[in-house]
């Protein structure tokens, strides 16, 4: 009777062993499931990605080696339009490094441009500190002060509070838009998501608005994708899909449209080579005249 009764006990034991065996196979289920979820927050589907920067340029890099390819008058001076500008990384560079009159950065994504402030702050405070280190070298070494004509250039020294300043914006939501008017505007690695979330008529709209809002002699420059790229993120959602596969006016085809049909009067590659850059992000850049 004692051996039945100890039978009798290990029973028990052998459906909790079974159960929980049962559960170790169920968890790995949960977590891809869980896995699934969280990539799918983590999709961008505007290609608004929150650490672009960050693996798009070298880290050995101080500046965005796209810069070293602007020219100075382009921008010195000039009121500028940084459109689908992320967080603001080059909209506050080109204001920093050639001191433009007026620079607007734009982007789809409210929270980007919450960070884009947040950048500029970021940035004000530094130059400031910058000030306060030079202004107490000289100090320190003497230096006499500065004449009355230097003392002016201090006063009117490069302010980014006044001169940059950002905004959410669709800008292909509709083709007619603000009353201002621009010397340069920008476009970098931007165009593809426009294609693929807003199709032909989206890259049409885009590329009108654009002219329509530079003044005579502007300058457009544009950062396109290529159609390698497109291919890759077609899936981020059902509209890229379907885009993707309807889309006549591909990249190649940007510069004769820009050309021919909305109205810039010519049109050149500034460079198809930028060192500095990740594999993968190293893509021609065009400036177009108006």
């Amino acid at each position: 009777m004692a051996e039945k009764k100890r039978e009798g006990e290990e029973k028990p034991k052998d459906m909790i062993a079974s159960e929980k065996r049962e559960k170790e196979k169920e968890r790995p289920k949960e977590k891809v499931k869980n896995n699934n979820n969280r990539k799918r927050k983590d999709i961008f589907v505007y290609g608004n990605y929150k650490s672009y920067y960050g693996y798009r340029i070298d880290k050995n890099v101080k500046e965005d080696p796209r810069l070293a390819v602007f020219k100075r008058e382009w921008f010195e001076g000039k009121d500028c339009l940084d459109i689908g500008c992320n967080q603001g990384i080059v909209t506050i560079a080109l204001a920093n490094k050639f001191h433009c009159k007026s620079i607007v950065g734009i982007d789809i994504d409210s929270d980007l441009i919450d960070t884009a402030y947040w950048n500029l702050r970021k940035a004000v405070r530094q130059a400031n500190a910058n000030k306060f280190k030079n202004s107490d070298v000289s100090a320190n070494k003497n230096i006499p002060s500065p004449s009355s004509s230097n003392e002016q250039d201090l006063k009117e020294e490069y302010d980014l509070n006044t001169s940059v300043s950002f905004r959410q914006e669709n800008f292909v939501q509709y083709l007619d838009g603000p009353s201002e008017k621009y010397d340069t505007i920008v476009c970098l690695s931007v165009s593809k998501w426009i294609h693929l979330n807003w199709g032909d008529e989206g890259i049409i709209t885009l590329f009108v608005k654009i002219w329509r809002l530079l003044r005579p002699g502007g300058i457009f420059l544009l950062e396109p994708q290529p159609w390698s790229s497109y291919k890759r993120n077609r899936l981020v959602s059902e509209t890229t899909k379907a885009n993707y596969e309807a889309i006549f006016l591909r990249p190649e085809k940007f510069r004769e449209i820009l050309l021919d049909k909305i109205g810039f009067r010519s049109g050149q590659v500034i460079t198809d080579k930028l060192s500095g850059t990740v594999a993968g992000f190293d893509r021609p850049i065009l400036a177009f005249h108006k």
